[in-house]
């Protein structure tokens, strides 16, 4: 693509990284890297001066080439902006005696939470502000608020912060009778907090030095954080640890597993320190989680589980023999059940049915009897809101789709009715009838047929300029959902395309199985090919195709890059986990050991260090032309190292034969996520679809 910035601004040499060759040998086979020297020794702290140098270099770089469209960047905020009500606030929901919500005041980047007592006129005069993000924000480049959890009479309220991105959350405890914050404070957690013992104790877990939670730790209010009780420790490095409540909360549910094995220990809530009970012993790609049902006759288990059907099957047990599984819904080809959730007079069960997600209210007493809730779009993307009590009538229900904006319904559960009580409002205006959505099949080269969510304006020009999105890891489905920012490119004359490849769980575990481990593979060819799928149905032409994804949808970028690069005119990969081998050769790295079960261990396994060879990213850089790209990198970020992005940008500058525009932008002060705030996450979005419209010939 010609560079088309003003003739004003000069065109200085992008940085150069220094070339430090480094070599080391895994079976046998030597391997160079000339860039190593960009991961600061001493990480996660990174201080080294000329690691540093050259990453603001690279920031400066892409400022100056940016610069020029500064004007295409506000502008594009400004409509983003326009589209968010500024002064929102979510529907109340019961939670015991309170009524809870969370509102954004005008031109507010974060949200405050709010509660009333159940019965109080909606006037204001009985209402409660109990966190201030917006106060809690002030003074940090960086917030994100973590986990949040009230006790059972709403007298205290415990919460966890990341002002860094580093994702280490410090948990602090808040007296709402009095506003005071009670001097316990808990540094270093990644979880959720979860009260016991008639709320006299939390359970949480810690972030060991690899950022894994290997353990559930229970506090008690007032103590020392050296008297904190270790109530359960993993030792397979590659699982995390996790805790919840049942859904009567008399259970806490302490779970561990890593991306195919799971395992299931219950802890009376009143009585934390008792031995935690075992539900069944890990067995290897057996993956279950489970809830309790109190009953007369005694406590049932409900366990969702892919032991006998990849994709799941619902089963009980009692609670005295916790092992003795019962099928209770059989798993199905057909329909992939991704979840459950329990209550008091009946029972909920979530999945997909073709893609497309299914909530179906079931009967405790009558297994036959099934009420599936009726949408009306043919794509879609609808599940169960919040509903915190045990004992409810009435669900709360979200539903989208690519053209129907954010809506949140209450379904009465008796009747089998939906209520509307708000609908995502879009101050700017949106009419809906001027767009349409499509659910295309497009064959992948081995004749798998691929799913592809599309909208596009029904005034729209053919063929014209496309944006496909990916993703295909970790059995991670991408929803077509709706979004106001995608607006900014649809209304330039874009149609924008999801492509549902294989490694995401879209159409059930199969679907995931099939890109993942040696089948990895799978998911970048079917992104190139829904690509030139799209182009032989006519909605768009080689080169005249934008693409992004994000941390292994990142890696997905590298890869077709290397593969197909004439048919992209733009890519943004952010945060992209493109050095995959080098990271999975490092078990010191945070998220190496419990990503084997996902990517294989090319430590131990010379089959599985070839495969991830040959489709690396940075390691399948070459001398070729590449489209105009744009990179991004955190810092601070735990799960895709910075020096990941920053080494592939500089091989690429080392090797690529055009002369297209290749960008590295470091958020010096965040992690994964990038910026916070719901205006500063907007900027950046502005920035990148900047990048797709000068680099498309749509710089307006």
């Amino acid at each position: 693509m010609a560079d088309t910035t003003s003739p004003l601004a000069p065109r200085l040499a992008p940085p150069v990284a220094a070339k430090k060759p480094a070599t080391a040998t895994h079976h046998g086979i030597a391997l160079s890297d000339d860039y190593a020297w960009l991961r600061d020794p001493g990480y996660p702290e990174v201080t080294d001066k000329e690691v540093l140098a050259h990453l603001e270099a690279e920031n400066a770089w892409f400022q100056a080439r940016m610069k020029p469209h500064q004007d295409t960047i506000d502008a594009l905020f400004k409509e983003m902006r326009a589209r968010i009500k500024e002064a929102d606030k979510s529907v109340p929901q019961k939670d015991g005696a309170f009524l809870y919500w969370i509102e954004f005041e005008e031109g507010a980047e974060y949200k405050k939470w709010w509660r009333r007592p159940v019965g109080a006129t909606d006037d204001g005069s009985a209402d409660e502000l109990i966190l201030d993000e917006v106060a809690l924000a002030e003074g940090h480049d960086y917030f994100r608020l973590g986990a949040i959890s009230t006790t059972r009479d709403g007298r205290l309220l415990a919460y966890s912060v990341d002002d860094n991105g580093s994702e280490r959350f410090t948990v602090r405890i808040k007296d709402l009778a009095t506003g005071e914050h009670l001097p316990d404070e808990i540094p270093g957690t990644l979880s959720s907090l979860v009260w016991v013992a008639g709320d006299t104790g939390l359970i949480y877990s810690l972030a060991n030095e690899q950022w894994r939670t290997d353990n559930a730790r229970l506090h008690w209010l007032g103590q020392p954080l050296d008297q904190d009780v270790e109530l359960y420790h993993e030792d397979d490095e590659g699982f995390r640890v996790s805790s919840g409540l049942s859904a009567d909360e008399s259970w806490v549910i302490v779970s561990t597993g890593d991306h195919e094995t799971s395992e299931v220990y219950l802890i009376p809530a009143a009585d934390p320190l008792a031995a935690p009970r075992l539900v069944k012993a890990r067995a290897k790609g057996v993956e279950y989680d489970v809830d309790v049902r109190p009953a007369p006759e005694g406590d049932l288990l409900y366990i969702h589980t892919n032991d006998t059907h990849e994709n799941f099957r619902l089963a009980t047990a009692p609670l005295a023999s916790p092992a003795d599984w019962t099928t209770l819904i059989e798993g199905s080809d057909a329909f992939y059940l991704t979840g459950f959730e329990l209550f008091r007079d009946f029972y909920v069960v979530e999945g997909r049915v073709g893609g497309l997600d299914r909530i179906e209210i079931r009967s405790y007493d009558d297994a036959a009897h099934i009420a599936p809730i009726e949408f009306p779009e043919a794509s879609f993307t609808a599940g169960l809101g919040n509903n915190p009590e045990f004992d409810q009538t009435v669900l709360r229900v979200g539903y989208e789709s690519m053209i129907s904006p954010s809506s949140t319904y209450d379904y009465d559960v008796k009747t089998r009715t939906l209520t509307l009580l708000k609908r995502q409002e879009i101050p700017s205006g949106y009419d809906r009838d001027l767009y349409t959505t499509e659910r295309l099949e497009i064959a992948a080269r081995d004749g798998t047929p691929i799913p592809v969510s599309v909208m596009y304006r029904k005034d729209r020009v053919f063929p014209g300029p496309l944006h496909l999105y990916g993703y295909g890891a970790y059995g991670i489905a991408i929803e077509p959902g709706f979004s106001t920012t995608r607006l900014s490119l649809v209304d330039r004359g874009f149609a924008y395309a999801i492509a549902h490849i294989r490694g995401g769980d879209d159409l059930g575990r199969a679907w995931y199985k099939a890109g993942k481990l040696e089948r990895r593979v799978n998911t970048f060819t079917d992104f190139v090919d829904v690509a030139n799928g799209l182009i032989a149905r006519g909605l768009t032409e080689a080169g005249r195709i934008s693409i992004s994804g994000g941390s292994a949808g990142g890696e997905l970028m590298g890869a077709v890059i290397n593969s197909d690069p004439q048919l992209w005119g733009a890519v943004v990969a952010h945060v992209p986990f493109v050095d995959v081998l080098a990271t999975m050769l490092d078990a010191s790295l945070p998220l190496t050991p419990g990503e084997w079960p996902e990517w294989g261990n090319p430590i131990e396994d010379r089959a599985a260090f070839e495969l991830i060879q040959s489709y690396s990213p940075y390691d399948n850089v070459k001398a070729q032309a590449y489209p105009p790209l744009l990179v991004t990198a955190g810092l601070n970020d735990p799960r895709v190292t910075y020096w990941e992005p920053a080494k592939w940008v500089a091989r690429l500058r080392e090797l690529k034969t055009d002369g297209n525009e290749l960008l590295l932008k470091t958020n010096m002060g965040a992690g994964h996520g990038g910026k916070s705030g719901r205006f500063e996450s907007l900027k950046e979005t502005a920035e990148e679809f900047a990048f797709i419209l000068w680099q498309m010939g749509v710089d307006r």
